[in-house]
């Protein structure tokens, strides 16, 4: 497989061979991620672990914007991605399209498993929420598991990239044979 530095991926808009590459079944959701930088990491992190989409939901920016693209490296140009008005219709969407597909909020919540301790399965969906205010009630109701990291620090939680990012190569790490 081609492999792109930083450098190559900004000098332009990778060719279309690079897009045909054999994509996992995970999907990411962004309910509400406001910081576009948070956005353009995102991207870099579901290049890293090949995933099939993300979704931009609500109030989440879209490219083409300057900060996305910066920290993304491009990998807007890579990634498949779509926006929708919100996070629940992505969901409701993605159960009836995608078959068995595990729906997983990445949350602190009294209802939360610990992260390390689920039973990861592919195809799997991960939604991860806005920056202060976390995922919305309607989605972590329809979700079908939410898994939280452990903080052991006076800070309550982690940046929404680090969690995201924790979270995907755990499932990574419980679905590869």
């Amino acid at each position: 497989m081609v492999k792109l530095n930083a450098a190559q991926l900004r000098k332009g808009s990778p060719s279309l061979k690079l897009r045909r590459i054999k994509r996992s079944d995970i999907y990411i959701v962004l309910d509400n991620v406001l910081d576009t930088y948070n956005i353009g990491s995102i991207f870099r992190l579901a290049d890293a672990v090949v995933a099939k989409k993300i979704y931009l939901c609500g109030g989440t920016e879209t490219p083409p914007n300057p900060r996305i693209k910066k920290a993304s490296i491009n990998t807007t140009e890579i990634v498949d991605w779509e926006y929708s008005e919100t996070a629940p219709e992505v969901i409701k969407k993605l159960k009836k399209e995608v078959k068995n597909i595990q729906i997983l909020s990445i949350e602190q919540s009294s209802k939360s498993i610990p992260y390390d301790k689920f039973e990861y399965k592919l195809p799997t969906c991960l939604v991860v929420g806005h920056e202060s205010n976390g995922i919305s009630q309607e989605v972590l109701k329809i979700s079908d598991a939410i898994v939280e990291i452990p903080m052991f620090g006076v800070n309550i939680s982690l940046n929404v990239v680090v969690s995201l990012g924790i979270v995907l190569y755990k499932v990574i790490e419980k679905t590869t044979p």
